[in-house]
C-alpha cells in the first residue's frame, strides 16, 4: 500500500472558513492517500474590517494558524517565522495561494526545501511589467516554483509565454459549494420582505459586487434608464460608489434597493431574491474580470446571468446564459428587457446554469483536479 501524500496549502484567504472549501474537499477526496493541512493568518486586515481566523466544526483538513505581518497591504505582506517551521517538515508538495510576484509569494519560495515541489496558483489576467522589486520577485518565485495553476483563459494567455511560465500547468476554475448556493424561492421571499418589495411581481435584476466603476456601475444605471418595461433591482455589495447610487436610487424609491452589510454566508439568500444577475464589468487599463465568482453562485441558485465580455466572463458563462459586449449599452437593454419579459427564456436558462455548474464548478469536481494535477507532479519530481 503506497504511503499517505503530505500536502501543504498556504493561503491568506483560508482565513474565512468558507474560503477553505478547496482544502477540506481535497482532504474528503483525498481520504487515506492525502493527508492536507492548510496554512491561514492568525490575523488578516481585510476591505472591511480585521478578520480573525474562523473557526469550523465541520474541518476536515488539519488547519494551522500563523502570524502575518502589514496584511491590509497585500503585495508587502509576509508571514511570520512559524510559518517557516511548518515548511521545513516532510512535505511532498506545497501549493501556494499567494501570487508569485508579491512579497509573501517569494518569501515562501525562499523558505521552501530544494527537494519538494512548490505549486502557485495565480489570477493574473494581464501580463503586467512591475516595478523592483516585484518583478524580481516574481522572476525568483517562479524560477522556484514546479508549476502554477490559473483559473481561467485570461490568465493562462496573459502568462503562457511570460518569463518563468514555461512549466507545467493546469487551468483550474474556482469552485462553488452546491450545498449551500442552491435553489431556494422560499429564503428568497424572505429577502423581498424584508426589502419590503413581497406584494409585486415585477421580477428582480440583481448586481453582487464590489460597488465601482469598473464593475459597471454606471453603464447598468444608463441602461436602467432606458427599460421600457417595469423593472427592479437589488445592489448586493460594498464600495466607493455607494453614496453615488443612494442618490441615484432616490429617484427610484420603489425599484431600487442597495444592501450594503450582507456577509458572505447570506449571499445566497439574496441571491435567490433575485430573477437575473448582471454581471456588466468594464475593462480598464490595467484590470479586467479575472473569474466572476458571483456568475457561478448565480448559476448553482439557478438564477439566469448576464455579463459583459470581460476577462473571463465569456468563458464562464459559455453557451449558459448571455453574453453582452461590455461597451454596447444597446445591446444590455435588449437582453435585460428580453429576460424581464420572457419568464420561459429565464426558466430556461436557470436549468442550464445548473447543470452547467454541477458539471464543471463543484468544489469535488475542482479538488480532484488539483490533486490529479498534483499527483502528477510529484510522480515527475521523484523520477527526475
Amino acid at each position: 500500500m503506497p504511503r499517505t501524500r503530505k500536502l501543504l496549502s498556504i493561503g491568506h484567504s483560508y482565513v474565512v472558513a468558507l474560503n477553505r472549501r478547496l482544502v477540506n474537499e481535497m482532504s474528503l477526496l483525498g481520504k487515506v492517500e492525502w493527508d492536507v493541512t492548510a496554512v491561514a493568518p492568525n490575523l488578516m486586515y481585510g476591505d472591511l474590517r480585521p478578520l480573525q481566523l474562523e473557526s469550523d466544526p465541520s474541518e476536515i483538513c488539519r488547519l494551522e494558524g500563523v502570524p502575518v505581518y502589514n496584511s491590509g497591504r497585500i503585495h508587502i505582506m509576509s508571514y511570520g517565522w512559524r510559518l517557516r517551521e511548518i515548511m521545513q517538515q516532510n512535505w511532498d508538495i506545497v501549493h501556494c495561494w499567494e501570487e508569485p510576484y508579491i512579497l509573501a509569494g517569494a518569501q515562501l519560495a525562499w523558505w521552501m526545501p530544494q527537494n519538494i515541489p512548490l505549486i502557485y496558483r495565480t489570477a493574473q489576467s494581464k501580463s503586467k511589467n512591475y516595478i523592483p522589486p516585484f518583478n524580481w520577485l516574481e522572476q525568483y518565485s517562479m524560477n522556484r516554483a514546479a508549476g502554477w495553476i490559473c483559473s481561467g483563459n485570461t490568465v493562462y494567455d496573459a502568462l503562457k509565454d511570460r518569463q518563468g511560465y514555461a512549466k507545467p500547468m493546469r487551468l483550474i476554475p474556482l469552485g462553488v459549494d452546491i450545498k449551500h448556493f442552491s435553489p431556494s424561492r422560499v429564503d428568497g421571499q424572505k429577502i423581498l420582505h424584508l426589502l419590503n418589495w413581497d406584494d409585486s411581481d415585477i421580477p428582480v435584476i440583481g448586481y453582487l459586487g464590489r460597488l465601482v466603476p469598473e464593475k459597471g456601475l454606471p453603464l447598468l444605471m444608463n441602461v436602467l434608464e432606458r427599460l421600457e418595461t417595469p423593472w427592479r433591482v437589488l445592489f448586493v455589495g460594498t464600495g466607493a460608489m455607494e453614496s453615488q447610487l443612494q442618490t441615484w436610487a432616490k429617484l427610484h424609491p420603489n425599484q431600487v434597493r442597495i444592501c450594503t452589510d450582507v456577509r458572505h454566508n447570506d449571499v445566497v439568500n439574496y441571491l435567490n431574491a433575485m430573477d437575473i444577475l448582471v454581471a456588466p464589468s468594464q475593462s480598464a487599463k490595467n484590470w479586467r474580470e479575472q473569474f466572476g465568482r458571483m456568475l457561478i453562485e448565480a448559476f448553482a441558485c439557478g438564477i439566469p446571468v448576464i455579463g459583459s465580455d470581460s476577462g473571463e466572463i465569456p468563458y464562464v458563462i459559455g453557451q449558459s446564459g448571455i453574453v453582452v459586449g461590455e461597451k454596447d449599452e444597446a445591446g444590455w437593454v435588449k437582453a435585460i428587457s428580453e429576460l424581464l419579459t420572457n419568464p420561459s427564456k429565464r426558466e430556461q436558462l436557470s436549468k442550464e446554469g445548473l447543470e452547467k455548474v454541477h458539471s464543471e464548478f463543484s468544489w469535488e469536481i475542482v479538488a480532484r483536479k488539483y490533486l490529479d494535477f498534483f499527483s502528477e507532479i510529484i510522480e515527475t519530481t521523484t523520477s527526475q
